[in-house]
């Protein structure tokens, strides 16, 4: 039985006095650095805020990521452990423990206040931001691997990996995600972009749903986290089950009468080519 072990690279890329930089923190760093760069293109065509305005508004996106992230994996995944924490445990990001499902609730939350702040058109803005939120995905689900955490489930496939302190080989379930949801779920976002004449919202939509049903799809390949086990029917994790509702809230909103006017696609991604 062939397998591959895992390279055991350091999660810590380097020390500057006792601050340590991390292969996670620096990949949180280039997602929004990289969506700040697509963005800014987005706003020379069909995103409806100034060059101005969007250095602010990745600050408040960047702000609902680490606190969603945080809150929803204290909700969704620690408090199940049953263990006591103090008052700032849920947003002690130093600590370490992120939701993407909770991320995703963060940054709706930061888009809604800071469109209305701004008096921004919402489901624009969240278009925008769905179409780049792909590029978070794949570098965060990277840092997973170099990390070694968040494995996958024991296989005897040729490409299983046998991670630092384990004899066994798992699936790289951190890498069909970082596959699935950043490249794939990319590519199939912009192709509907471009090629269908959608309202303003049935991005987003589409990305809740497309997220959902990838995400739910490899999680059979994910180890259940410890402290739940499998939450229904010996083979439902929490994970899915977020997944679910988040896919079912995304066909939701595309058939919702509430979504902006239709665009024209030709002047959106074909800018941006």
């Amino acid at each position: 039985m062939a397998a591959v072990r895992h390279p055991a690279i350091d999660p810590v890329l380097f020390h500057v006095g006792p601050a340590a930089i991390r292969w996670y923190g620096l990949a949180y760093v280039a997602a929004f650095l990289l969506g700040y760069c697509a963005m800014r293109r987005m706003t020379r065509s069909w995103l409806h805020i100034t060059a101005a305005q969007l250095g602010d508004l990745v600050s408040w996106c960047a702000v609902g990521v680490l606190l969603g992230g945080r809150i929803g994996w204290w909700l969704f995944y620690h408090r199940a452990a049953g263990a006591v924490e103090p008052w700032y445990e849920p947003i002690a990001l130093w600590h370490g423990g992120m939701s993407f499902h909770g991320g995703t609730i963060g940054v709706g939350m930061a888009i809604t206040l800071w469109c209305w702040r701004n008096r921004a058109p919402f489901w624009n803005v969240a278009d925008a931001v769905a179409l780049i939120a792909p590029i978070g995905l794949f570098l965060g689900r990277i840092a997973n691997f170099v990390n070694a955490e968040l494995v996958g489930r024991p296989t005897n496939l040729p490409w299983g990996v046998i991670f630092p302190g384990e004899t066994i080989p798992r699936h790289p379930s951190e890498i069909y995600e970082a596959v699935l949801e950043g490249p794939v779920l990319a590519a199939l976002l912009w192709l509907v972009w471009r090629k269908l004449r959608l309202r303003d919202g049935q991005i987003s939509a589409l990305f809740l749903i497309l997220y959902g049903l990838l995400r739910f799809g490899v999680e059979f390949t994910r180890q259940p986290d410890a402290q739940l086990g499998f939450i229904a029917f010996g083979w439902l994790t929490m994970g899915q089950l977020l997944s679910l509702m988040f896919a079912v809230a995304g066909m939701l909103v595309w058939f919702s009468p509430m979504l902006g006017s239709r665009h024209n696609a030709s002047r959106g991604p074909a800018a941006l080519t």
